[in-house]
């Protein structure tokens, strides 16, 4: 394997084995609306050649995961970063070094190339087909992990009024400003995902687990909140009424749409208001505090 920066070098582990990658690597694992996943043949020569892996290699020093996982996708298989959603990652931390697998939906068709010496094939393979194919060791091993994220489809509900209410800064004297404060704070936390933790009280398990989510989102406002201006990256619903029935009736309508899709709906309020949780678990979503939610953001 050819060294080309700073961060490409071969890290060697207490029981000698070798990965590549001074500063960690990460892959891409991008979906398309057929299912198939975007999969390499790496040559020969290559670490594990001759087996199917997904794009991806060493992370420079300064860059994050997903950057790292975009720009190797880039460079290898011509992967177009604009024309997929980031969902979820993945990260196997083994203390020396760790390898993160980015997932992502594919948002408009492209035709993956060839881009440098380190690929044999580049394919669309029906998920259903992976497990026929001689996958990479470290994709065989984290596969059953990654692939019951492709059957999530996760939403973040955040009870606007409630959570601007449990942190004391003020928003009695202008709850558009602090409505404003919590859509700039959550718009920021989403440009980097959300950790699993909050979203689920059960820690992630097994190789492949989601460590990070980036869930479509949305905020409901009522009352003078509502003045709150929009924010890129969020949905805010400015609820007629009282926000608590349209918090309901968003749960209602995320977990129908992923069921009639035929996937698993994972749709998360955050709110500490009791009746609206039960009402939530009734309609099929999952509830977590607000404490939660500010910790994360600050």
């Amino acid at each position: 394997m050819t060294v080309h920066g700073p961060a490409d070098g071969w890290v060697e582990g207490p029981d000698g084995r070798r990965f590549w990658g001074r500063a960690g690597a990460a892959g891409l694992l991008a979906v398309d609306a057929a299912d198939r996943v975007l999969l390499q043949h790496r040559v020969e020569w290559s670490h594990f050649g001759g087996t199917w892996g997904l794009p991806g290699g060493a992370r420079d020093f300064d860059e994050t995961a997903v950057a790292g996982a975009l720009r190797e996708a880039g460079e290898e298989a011509a992967v177009p970063a604009d024309a997929l959603r980031l969902r979820s990652e993945s990260v196997l931390d083994l203390g020396f070094w760790s390898y993160t697998t980015v997932v992502a939906a594919v948002t408009r068709d492209f035709d993956p190339v060839i881009s440098d010496a380190e690929s044999l094939e580049l394919r669309w393979v029906p998920r259903a087909e992976l497990d026929v194919l001689p996958l990479h060791p470290g994709l065989a091993a984290s596969w059953p992990g990654l692939r019951a994220q492709l059957d999530d489809d996760v939403h973040l509900v955040v009870d606007g009024a409630n959570v601007v209410g449990s942190r004391p800064d003020g928003w009695w004297r202008d709850r558009a400003g602090g409505a404003a404060r919590l859509l700039g704070s959550l718009a920021d936390a989403l440009a980097v995902g959300l950790p699993a933790r909050l979203l689920s009280d059960a820690p992630p398990e097994g190789p492949g687990a989601a460590t990070s989510w980036w869930p479509t989102t949305t905020v409901v406002l009522e009352g003078e909140a509502r003045r709150a201006p929009d924010v890129d990256g969020l949905t805010v619903r400015r609820a007629p009424g009282e926000g608590d029935d349209a918090i309901v009736v968003e749960v209602e309508q995320r977990v129908a749409a992923a069921v009639g899709a035929g996937a698993t709906p994972r749709v998360v309020v955050v709110t500490a208001d009791r009746g609206l949780a039960d009402r939530v678990r009734a309609a099929g979503g999952a509830v977590v505090g607000p404490r939660r939610l500010l910790d994360l953001l600050g």
